[in-house]
């Protein structure tokens, strides 16, 4: 099914649902799924529609949210469903998330008033969708398996050996460290496991509106330890939480759950830090995945947070077990050289301007205007053109259908780190001497799908990565009025 289809799927759920014609589709940018997100409005409603293959999931994810809503917990609604098409409508929660907030209001290492308060509100719906939404939860109806299992807990672990482990290629011993494996895994399963485990219960998966918090993204809950979501919420390697502000979360945690349940404080912490460990060693994995294997390279930006977050934890956690073979694994990760070189540099005082372009090769290689000269310019004429199809013809790269194109169906993202690794050099050697200018340009045929994309993409990774000054300009784009 073709993406015409699915919006013109959707257009059609969406004016039986609504009553009146749509006045605007819009396809979301592509998130880390398979799932196809549209932001649909007509002159008096405004929905959010999903196109999704795989059905057993659009169950799980319905019968979630509706059970959840009867639960008074803040999830979004569910407007109109056709599931032998794959399509539904649900509320349309705006376009905030709680970590877009974070890294907007924090400058440097502060943690304001204004953002704890929101990670509390966060951390009340939790504990409610935790113990409430459990309640007469059909956990028949989960997406993947019923419970944080044992099998479960070995599918993380080893997710982590082969493609963090072995792909950064940190040595291990494989039979001692499968048992240490089982050993922590048995450890993990002592902690009480009869409540609802989001699994994926992070900052991105926290939505913002009208001062409320809401929740998605659950699909993949299932039953298991309370601690679990708290640690991943907490631990994230992007929201960068100072350990301060997370033993206060903490604390907090323990004083709504226990208005509901009784519990013995330093058991639940006991096993809590254990939880994090294990959050923690899947969250590489994922990053491995992406980054190392996928070639992803804005996954491996996260890893130099999620190391910290390991630093701290050899230093602090001791376990009334013996990991010898992971821990040993663990310290060597942390102080893997090839590793530490993905940690971002920073260079205070500098006036370093990166100046990057996308072009047509019909005008022309366009000319530097710095005084300076030279720079880099990539041809991606050799990355297959979504200009080729009608539908994409009246699109450029930013457009989510164009981004899901190029990244699905061609090597785009090979080329792109490929450019990384050409450019990062360069920028620290220009930033080391104290040079003020480099001219990076991106050409294909049109300078509308392939040069619009990757210029956007070196533009993001090089703010994230170094403290410069990064100016982008669209050549062919803004001579046709298109607003950068």
């Amino acid at each position: 099914m073709n993406q015409l289809s699915k919006e013109a799927l959707l257009h059609i759920l969406f004016e039986k649902w609504a009553g009146e014609p749509v006045a605007n589709l819009q396809a979301l940018p592509p998130s880390g799924s398979d799932r196809n997100y549209f932001r649909i409005s007509s002159a008096n409603h405004s929905a959010i529609g999903a196109y999704n293959a795989n059905r057993k999931e659009n169950e799980t994810f319905i019968y979630f949210s509706n059970h959840f809503l009867s639960k008074n917990i803040p999830v979004p609604k569910i407007y109109a469903q056709d599931l032998d098409k794959h399509i539904y409508l649900m509320e349309d929660l705006g376009n905030t998330t709680l970590l877009q907030y974070a890294q907007k209001v924090r400058i440097n290492e502060d943690f304001p008033d204004e953002l704890l308060s929101i990670y509390k509100k966060a951390i009340e719906q939790l504990v409610a969708i935790q113990i409430q939404g459990h309640e007469g939860l059909d956990y028949s109806q989960c997406y993947t398996k019923q419970s944080f299992d044992k099998q479960s807990i070995l599918w993380d672990l080893n997710y982590f050996k082969y493609y963090f482990l072995k792909l950064a290629k940190i040595p291990f011993d494989e039979q001692a460290l499968e048992d240490d494996f089982h050993r922590f895994a048995n450890y993990l399963l002592e902690a009480e496991s009869n409540y609802f485990l989001f699994r994926d219960f992070q900052a991105r998966n926290v939505m913002l509106k009208d001062d409320k918090v809401y929740f998605i993204d659950y699909q993949g809950g299932r039953k298991g330890a309370l601690q679990y979501d708290l640690a991943a919420l907490l631990y994230q390697a992007k929201a960068n939480i100072p350990h301060a502000v997370r033993e206060k979360l903490l604390e907090y945690y323990l004083d709504v759950l226990t208005q509901h349940i009784d519990i013995e404080r330093d058991s639940f912490k006991k096993h809590y830090y254990a939880y994090v460990l294990i959050r923690s060693i899947q969250v590489l994995g994922a990053y491995g995945f992406r980054g190392f294997f996928e070639r992803k390279a804005h996954f491996l930006s996260s890893i130099p947070y999620a190391i910290n977050n390991l630093k701290w934890l050899l230093e602090t956690l001791h376990l009334p077990i013996e990991l010898p073979a992971l821990w040993t694994a663990l310290e060597q990760l942390t102080e893997s050289e090839k590793l530490k070189q993905l940690a971002p540099k920073t260079y205070p005082d500098n006036d370093l301007t990166v100046k990057i372009t996308s072009f047509s090769y019909r005008r022309g290689i366009p000319e530097d205007t710095s005084g300076h000269g030279g720079g880099f310019v990539f041809d991606c004429r050799g990355i297959y053109n979504p200009g080729r199809y009608k539908e994409y013809r009246h699109l450029t790269g930013r457009d989510a259908k164009v981004i899901e194109f190029l990244e699905k169906k061609s090597n785009i993202d090979r080329f792109v780190s490929a450019v990384f690794a050409v450019i990062d050099p360069s920028i620290e050697k220009y930033l080391a001497r104290g040079y003020t200018h480099l001219s990076v340009n991106f050409g294909c045929t049109g300078g509308q799908h392939r040069s619009v994309y990757t210029a956007d993409r070196l533009a993001e990774y090089l703010k994230k990565k170094y403290n410069i000054k990064v100016e982008l300009e669209h050549i062919e784009q803004e001579i046709k009025n298109w607003v950068n």
